[in-house]
């Protein structure tokens, strides 16, 4: 991804870094509406060990990759679901269940991701994911 294209995702004009940010942040409050506030000048660090990872998932995950063109935001869910499962990070497939819902995924799609993800990642992972997105969705 070019920084022009992070600039039109994140409509950003300062160029950089600062264009990526903005992106990423545009983005995740697509992905997650109403959990992260307005304006580009929020801290996300907590001021404990690893403070800073957040914002390189801000920048290098959201701001690079989801802002992407080229995959529509339903099919990166569909992706990074996979991802996930395979990698049992199951900390993370709970986020991603509930962008999943917002990109346009149903439950019962999620369902078959994860069943999907059975015969190619392992049973034991297809079960922790599958509890990851009961708690998820609040079941």
């Amino acid at each position: 991804m070019t920084t022009e294209t992070a600039t039109e995702a994140g409509g950003g004009t300062s160029g950089g870094a600062t264009d990526v940010r903005a992106a990423g942040l545009k983005v995740l409050r697509e992905l997650l509406p109403g959990v992260f506030p307005e304006g580009d000048d929020i801290d996300l660090r907590d001021g404990k060990l690893g403070e800073d990872l957040v914002e390189i998932g801000l920048t290098s995950v959201f701001g690079m990759l989801w802002a992407r063109e080229g995959l529509s935001r339903r099919d990166r869910s569909l992706v990074t679901l996979g991802v996930l499962i395979a990698l049992g990070a199951e900390t993370e497939l709970r986020t991603h269940v509930r962008i999943a819902l917002t990109n346009g995924l149903t439950e019962d799609e999620i369902a078959e991701v994860i069943y999907h993800s059975a015969g190619y990642a392992g049973f034991p992972r297809a079960t922790g994911a599958r509890m990851a997105a009961r708690e998820a969705l609040g079941q």
